[in-house]
């Protein structure tokens, strides 16, 4: 969330970041109500000052032994005032608070202004394979190996979930461990494995509440939601928390499923692994101090897309634009992978830097070694990558003629030496 203080003292800033995330929100009312605060505060601390001297004089009456009865009359009234006032500054501070946690980060400088369209390729990497032959969809390709089985998923709970089976369970196996080992190894990650459901505080943390609250999977009897990623308990990790200087950079790295309802995605790219409401993701979570997190960010950015250049994967980065980055990213890339199957690229990972955003709704800070000050850390977090659409590229990209596929050379490995899925 933005500070109060920043809002009242960039007010145009605020409105120029709302304009260009297309967003209409009341700032001026937003000022007003810390103005109607403040000035409460003030009258109330006025008042309270009043009373403490009438009560010294209260006292002095007394041990005088004369009646104080005016002054404890007056004081009645004074402290009836001073109730009614802290009720509207509590009622204000709610107002205020609500209003904050609908208010998106700031995006950064570097950040393109406008839409989905004004997302800028800045890298692309690889080469998109040429076939002798028409290439085939993932679905059609899964469904003749055997280790998929859409239907049956269907069964089981509803559209758009994935029963892996057979090399289908080997092959999500093998890429969840050789993401976690190369993270943890050559990264230097820390691995973490965290709840999959998280309370209402750690999804407001993030971010994802109260905006997006009827996407997220929301259990009936408990105010308790399963995770739609990694990054809403493991950044909560720190939540609340004052940490030493010394112990950042802190990264973390975890495998979770996710659960993603789209409430608004429905009838969008449903067939097969493009648009599911359960996944897999291994997922990378920076804490960081502030001076350095753009720098972070880029070496985030790398971590995630070593991933599919060990894996042999054509892919490019885009650096979002005003309006299409998340609510709270003040700068984020996206890669997306090609799938020749469907002609397409499939995004797989965000990379965001959320600057303190995240940090002030969480409540995760730092001691600086030297001053001894606190200051809100940075945080930062990216797919480090998600599968399904990961599976979808490897299927696509590694197809043979006659159906079967090869194993990308790293994960044969972890797929016990096998270097090709037949039927």
């Amino acid at each position: 969330m933005l500070d109060i203080k920043f809002i009242r003292e960039n007010a145009d800033t605020v409105k120029e970041a709302l304009k260009n995330r297309n967003l209409k929100l009341d700032v001026d009312e937003l000022i007003r109500l810390d103005e109607e605060r403040r000035k409460l505060l003030v009258e109330t601390e006025t008042l309270k000052a009043e009373r403490n001297k009438a009560n010294d004089e209260i006292a002095a009456l007394i041990k005088e032994k004369k009646n104080p009865k005016d002054i404890i009359g007056n004081m009645k009234v004074v402290s009836q005032k001073i109730a009614d006032f802290d009720k509207k500054v509590e009622e204000i501070d709610q107002k205020i608070a609500k209003f904050t946690y609908t208010i998106p980060n700031i995006p950064d400088k570097s950040v393109p202004v406008g839409g989905p369209e004004a997302n800028k390729i800045v890298k692309s990497w690889g080469k998109t394979p040429v076939f002798d032959f028409n290439p085939k969809g993932h679905v059609e390709l899964a469904e003749a190996l055997g280790i998929i089985n859409f239907g049956v998923a269907t069964k089981i709970t509803g559209s758009n979930f994935i029963l892996y089976m057979g090399l289908g369970a080997r092959l999500e196996r093998a890429l969840i461990n050789f993401m976690l080992d190369l993270h943890t190894k050559k990264h230097g990650y820390k691995e973490v494995f965290p709840p999959f459901l998280v309370n209402r505080r750690s999804m407001t943390g993030t971010g994802q509440l109260p905006k997006l609250e009827e996407d997220m999977y929301k259990l009936k009897d408990e105010d308790l939601f399963l995770i739609p990623t990694a990054e809403v308990p493991v950044t909560n990790i720190h939540s609340n928390e004052v940490l030493e200087e010394d112990r950042l950079p802190i990264y973390y790295t975890a495998y979770t499923a996710c659960f993603r309802r789209e409430a608004g995605s429905y009838g969008k790219d449903t067939k097969g692994l493009i648009r599911v409401h359960q996944f897999d993701k291994v997922e990378l979570v920076k804490f960081v101090k502030p001076e350095g997190s753009f720098d972070e960010l880029e070496k985030l950015l790398n971590d995630a897309e070593d991933v599919l250049q060990l894996l042999e994967l054509p892919y490019r980065v885009l650096l979002l634009a005003t309006g299409d980055i998340s609510f709270a990213a003040a700068k984020c890339y996206d890669i997306e992978l090609y799938a020749p199957g469907a002609d397409a690229y499939l995004e797989v990972s965000s990379c965001s830097c959320f600057t303190d955003f995240q940090a002030r709704r969480a409540s995760i800070r730092y001691r600086q070694k030297d001053s001894k000050k606190i200051a809100f850390v940075h945080t930062l977090n990216g797919s480090g990558v998600a599968l399904a659409r990961l599976v979808v590229a490897i299927l696509e990209n590694y197809q043979n003629k006659d159906g079967s596929i090869r194993v990308p050379k790293a994960l044969v490995p972890y797929m016990d030496g096998l270097d090709t899925i037949k039927a």
